[in-house]
């Protein structure tokens, strides 16, 4: 078992910068990949960065250059630092782990990103 506690979301106005943070605990020496998704009403959940455990990042399009995902394995957290953000950045955020070997996957309870314009 793994449990995720997201904090960080919040309300900024066009072209803030926001941190949000998840953090692990219970089985965290089995996590692989770690992510952040996020939805709005009405759409399906959307990736929006993952990192593997060797630190390997992938981000969707419309945040590349403004959203940096990181962790530290050590301390089995993760940020995903979000810079110059936009209304459409407005979603519910989570938090997202993946076992090694089973493959399981657990999630945050989320948190919410309001960027006014």
């Amino acid at each position: 078992q793994v449990q995720l506690v997201e904090s960080g979301g919040g309300l900024v106005q066009a072209g803030g910068s926001l941190m949000l943070s998840c953090a692990a605990s219970g089985s965290t020496f089995r996590i692989d990949q770690m992510g952040w998704y996020r939805q709005t009403p009405g759409k399906q959940r959307e990736l929006v960065a993952v990192i593997t455990s060797g630190g390997t990042t992938n981000y969707v399009d419309s945040v590349k250059g403004r959203f940096t995902i990181s962790r530290d394995n050590a301390k089995n957290t993760m940020n995903l630092q979000m810079n110059s953000l936009k209304p459409e950045d407005t979603a519910v955020y989570y938090c997202k782990v993946t076992l090694r070997g089973t493959g399981r996957v657990y999630w945050g309870q989320g948190t919410q990103v309001t960027v006014s314009s």
